[in-house]
């Protein structure tokens, strides 16, 4: 398969933008796959009413067919016709943070949603994306359409178009490069199906800014112990990994550096990845600095771009710096450890 490159403007008014924008749009109108940018990460969109489309999203990825999708919309009105009620808590989420990094677990409505999509569950999750372009695709297609991120399953999620080409291209049908996402890590997931809201997945809002809008908030035990089923997709099987082995020090920079010597003395090349304040200690064969460590937010931005960077300068190990899980801290150490396996060195 040739696939389709855009490159668009975020004002997508303008004339090229928007013819682009209109046959990508096209294109999931005829069940057909489409990547595009999001302000978390890109996502690899499909029809969420048609198990053709939602078949070769599953395809594309090598994902599990029992991985449910989360759904995209871009108007709230959108949501009557897939969810059975909405809880108070649910709206006052909405107000505070549609559109925006949360995605939201309803009740689903039978018989409008591909079963695919949903891998069969009684529930659904939704959320309206923060990113003009993803807005005006969506609102062109006259659909709900299921996004996972556009990246090869297991491999870290794509912030960028690049990324999408290195995994996907040949695979789908066409790719809109909007430019760099924003947020960098996947959307918070909450559970409001029941009187307390649940964190599913940590993401881009933060247990702090749901608990200010609706009150005690609690994090789903599967995120912690390993025994239990995840309820949220993206949380089941392996994701994010470079192709190097990760590790994650839990220990001071010198501690890391002396791990590094002990590789390069058997032959191996080994990455670190730290942050701007620490990069020029480390001697090492590939550094990468993500961010910075007092501000936790660049440190999400530049996450997935970093795990994929170690593939690219063929590293045989990698040794990563662990951070605070306050905020969006939580969030990046969940995809740390996932990414390392929850290998961690003491």
């Amino acid at each position: 398969m040739k696939t389709i490159y855009w490159s668009v403007d975020k004002n997508v008014d303008k004339e090229e933008s928007y013819s682009h924008i209109k046959q990508a749009a096209d294109l999931l109108k005829k069940n057909e796959v489409v990547a595009f940018p999001t302000e978390t990460v890109y996502g690899l969109g499909g029809n969420a009413k048609e198990d053709s489309a939602i078949t070769k999203i599953f395809a594309a990825k090598g994902r599990p067919s029992d991985n449910p999708l989360i759904i995209h919309i871009a108007k709230r009105a959108q949501l009557v016709e897939l969810v059975e009620t909405v809880p108070a808590t649910a709206e006052k989420l909405m107000d505070a943070f549609w559109p925006g990094p949360l995605t939201i677990i309803f009740e689903k409505k039978q018989g409008v949603l591909s079963e695919v999509a949903t891998a069969g569950l009684s529930t659904v999750g939704i959320r309206m994306p923060d990113h003009p372009v993803a807005l005006r695709i969506i609102e062109e297609a006259g659909l709900p359409i299921a996004a996972p991120s556009a990246n090869r399953s297991g491999k870290p999620s794509p912030t960028k178009a690049t990324h999408v080409k290195e995994d996907l291209d040949s695979y789908i049908a066409g790719i809109v490069d909007g430019g760099p996402t924003g947020v960098g890590v996947e959307s918070t997931v909450v559970d409001c199906t029941d009187e307390t809201v649940v964190i599913l997945r940590p993401g881009g809002i933060t247990k702090e800014q749901l608990e200010s809008v609706v009150g005690e908030v609690k994090m789903d035990q599967a995120l912690t112990n390993k025994e239990i089923k995840p309820k949220s997709p993206g949380m089941k099987y392996t994701h994010y990994a470079p192709n190097a082995p990760l590790f994650l020090v839990d220990g001071s920079k010198e501690k890391i550096q002396l791990l590094v010597e002990e590789e390069k003395q058997k032959g191996h090349k080994v990455g670190v990845l730290t942050t701007a304040e620490n990069k020029e200690y480390y001697q090492a064969d590939f550094i990468y600095a993500c961010g910075i460590r007092a501000d936790l937010s660049t440190v999400a931005t530049e996450l997935y771009d970093g795990l994929r960077s170690f593939d690219h300068k063929q590293v045989d190990i990698i040794f990563g710096e662990m951070f605070p899980t306050d905020g969006v801290g939580q969030a990046i150490m969940n995809r740390l450890m996932k990414a390392a396996s929850h290998q961690v060195i003491k």
